[in-house]
């Protein structure tokens, strides 16, 4: 609706509303004090707002002129840049200068909110409420002036009243005189009926006029002093929507103006090529290179040598065997270094076509694609580089040996290692050293069973029978104990001391049960003094020459009944298998049972992955940990005898030597099932609540990655955390 219609006339609609009318417009005109008090504190803070606008600019122009030449061509440039700065600096100096002209805008802005607004608000205020308090003292001039007319209008009534009684007195006197008397009383009587007459008009004239004074004053005076309030609460807005609009004008401006430099810092922004700080940075680093020389053998200055390849036949097995392993391992490290540059080739092709949209929007919108994909560059480049080094060492290793030797493996079978660890007495099959004790991890062949330790694989001759049964694979390595016990005595024509040959026994045997080497002066505890020592001649296809050891039987004493008895099942005719305690095991929970070290115990149920075995021993049966059993004694498994066929005694003497405590039992069957995860790569820790690892090593996992990229993992029985992409679950291991 418009002003017309809305249009009202408070002297017409509001008679006597003098009072709460003026009350109404002294509110507004005191309202624009509050409005003054908006407007000076929106321009304290926008001059504040330019103060700090103003400081921050200064402020990063000091840092920027400290950094100005670092940040241009680097610390140590071969060319000094003078006074140019790189594209990025430029760019930078643009936006702070915009920063600068945003402050000035702002405080322009206050200055002008001060000024223009503030000051006028509190000109018209103050103006409008004397103007009002006008209002104020004329009504009531008016006010009084009307009652004055009201009490002359009283006062004329009283007068009327007064001279009505006076007559009446007058005319009872002239009814009570006497004849001489009722002239002189007649004449008084009519003389005041005269003045009664005049103060009845009088008053009869002063009701006329108050009553025009009445209506002048209710329609003419009144309702004019109401619409001249009217019009200056009217005339109040009107002002007050000239200085709003004043000061949202004067918003906009700044703010067209602040927009007007934001643009050109845009423009800016938007001419800042990456490529050109590059190439400054480029251009005054550019310095003559020369790459490093190649490395060249050096000869020790204690050892006079060449530097060609040995190639005699002990060196032809480490090389045969070096060449099979760097062969086997070619393949999977060209399989991890293709996957890593194919994914790499394609995030580079998605880059490109993502650059090529030349489109603004399409570019704000694909830049944190183009950050990310970087990134994921980036982190399969950090995968690749392990795997790309590990793919050019193998590659010289085979070219180098078949440079110097030839295809040296052609028509020899080498051996499939696999790690072991080894929970029992095992001799290496190369050194005849102990395979068992706090060292006890070294490989297997998968096929023949070769067993040897980690320092002996790259020795052991390509000569693998091929796959075997379990009983060939036994019966092999008695023929190679047997033949190394001949080549032994053969070797060394010694005469044993009857006194002392228990000494001997115990004392080898003692050493290979204990994972210790046994010492030279326990060797020779039964050996005459005057024997002679013959060497042994080694051949190409068998260990290189060795300490042999000598092993007499026990005097008849010591022999005991064979503590391996073979029970018959009358039901089935089958033989039960029977196992042999490395450990003491005492029962702790249900369905356990308590068994000493040295005891043979029948099988009743093979391991099913759960870590316990059940046995049987005596009349008791129940679970035991399989780490602490040796579920296939055998005679290969310690020094033979051909007078006893257990090693009870030897057993017995063993353990008499103290009580042994047995590794960490996995929780029992029904229990949670153990992951185990192997270590992909070497890793150092950097606090104390790391585990340091190599690759291969293996651990419990305690704790999967829950986001974080770390795992927890548990070895040696210590809790810590490792690299969660440096370790894969172990598949078949519980």
């Amino acid at each position: 609706m418009d002003g017309q219609t809305l249009a009202v006339n408070f002297g017409e609609e509001l008679k006597d509303g003098f009072k709460p009318i003026s009350a109404w417009v002294a509110g507004g005109i005191a309202w624009l004090d509050d409005i003054q008090s908006f407007y000076r504190e929106r321009s304290v803070i926008e001059k504040e707002y330019a103060a700090k606008l103003n400081a921050l600019a200064k402020k990063y122009f000091e840092k920027k002129a400290k950094k100005s030449s670092s940040l241009s061509v680097g610390d140590t440039p071969s060319m000094t840049p003078g006074s140019l700065e790189s594209a990025s600096l430029t760019t930078w100096t643009t936006i702070l200068t915009t920063t600068e002209y945003v402050s000035k805008e702002h405080d322009n802005f206050a200055t002008c909110l001060s000024n223009s607004v503030c000051d006028s608000l509190k000109s018209i205020a103050a103006r409008y409420e004397d103007y009002r308090k006008r209002h104020e003292s004329f009504a009531a001039k008016l006010l009084a002036e009307s009652d004055s007319v009201y009490s002359d209008l009283k006062k004329s009534k009283d007068s009327y009243d007064a001279t009505c009684r006076v007559v009446e007195e007058k005319r009872a006197k002239v009814d009570k005189s006497y004849d001489a008397a009722k002239p002189k009383a007649e004449k008084s009587y009519q003389a005041q009926l005269a003045e009664m007459n005049n103060v009845k008009n009088t008053y009869l004239l002063q009701i006329a006029v108050t009553n025009r004074q009445k209506q002048k004053y209710f329609h003419e005076d009144l309702p004019e002093l109401i619409n001249s309030l009217q019009d200056l609460n009217e005339t109040r807005v009107t002002k007050l929507n000239a200085l709003w609009t004043l000061s949202n004008e004067l918003d906009s401006t700044c703010r067209k103006n602040t927009i007007s430099h934001l643009s050109g810092a845009i423009a800016e922004i938007a001419r800042n090529i990456p490529a050109y700080d590059s190439a400054m940075f480029a251009k005054h680093n550019i310095a003559g290179w020369i790459e490093p020389p190649n490395f060249v053998f050096e000869p020790s200055p204690i050892w006079h040598d060449t530097d060609e390849i040995v190639v005699d036949e002990n060196a032809k097995v480490f090389l045969r065997n070096l060449l099979g392993k760097s062969r086997r391992s070619l393949e999977d490290a060209k399989t991890h270094v293709e996957s890593r540059r194919k994914e790499i080739d394609g995030l580079r092709k998605l880059i490109d076509t993502i650059k090529l949209d030349e489109t603004k929007m399409q570019k704000e919108i694909d830049a944190t694609r183009v950050a990310n994909t970087s990134q994921s560059i980036f982190f399969n480049f950090e995968e690749l580089a392990p795997h790309s080094t590990k793919l050019t060492t193998l590659q010289v290793e085979i070219e180098t040996i078949l440079g110097a030797v030839g295809e040296i493996e052609r028509g020899t079978q080498t051996h499939k290692f696999k790690a072991t660890t080894f929970k029992i007495p095992t001799n290496c099959d190369f050194c005849n050293e102990t395979l068992w004790g706090l060292k006890s991890k070294g490989f297997t062949c998968q096929d023949c069973g070769y067993s040897c330790h980690k320092h002996c694989e790259m020795k052991v001759p390509a000569a693998c029978p091929g796959v075997l049964d379990k009983a060939a694979k036994k019966a092999l390595k008695e023929e190679k104990r047997t033949s190394m016990a001949i080549g032994g005595s053969n070797g060394n024509d010694t005469e044993l001391s009857r006194s002392n040959t228990m000494n001997s026994l115990s004392s080898s045997y003692s050493g290979g049960r204990l994972g210790t080497k046994p010492s030279a002066s326990k060797l020779s505890a039964g050996v005459n003094r005057s024997a002679t020592s013959v060497e042994l001649e080694a051949t190409p296809d068998i260990a290189p020459p060795r300490r042999s050891r000598v092993i007499a039987p026990p005097p008849e004493r010591y022999i005991a009944p064979p503590s391996e008895p073979i029970v018959e099942l009358p039901e089935h005719g089958k033989r039960e298998k029977i196992g042999r305690m490395i450990y003491a095991y005492s029962g702790t929970g249900e369905g356990e049972i308590s068994v000493e070290a040295g005891a043979d115990v029948v099988i009743v149920e093979p391991d099913d992955g759960s870590g316990w075995i059940m046995v049987r021993s005596g009349h008791a049966e129940g679970l035991v940990p399989t780490t602490y059993i040796d579920a296939d004694p055998s005679p290969a498994a310690r020094p033979s005898s051909v007078h006893s066929s257990s090693n009870a005694s030897i057993a017995n003497s063993t353990f008499s030597t103290g009580k042994k405590k047995g590794p960490a039992v996995k929780p029992k069957r029904g229990a949670k099932r153990i992951k185990h995860v192997e270590a992909l790569y070497d890793y150092e820790a950097r606090s104390g609540a790391e585990h340091s690892m190599i690759e291969g090593d293996r651990f419990v996992l305690v704790k999967e990655d829950d986001g974080s990229g770390w795992a927890e993992v548990e070895k040696g029985g210590v809790v810590k955390s490792v690299p969660a992409a440096y370790v894969q679950v172990v598949e078949g291991h519980s």
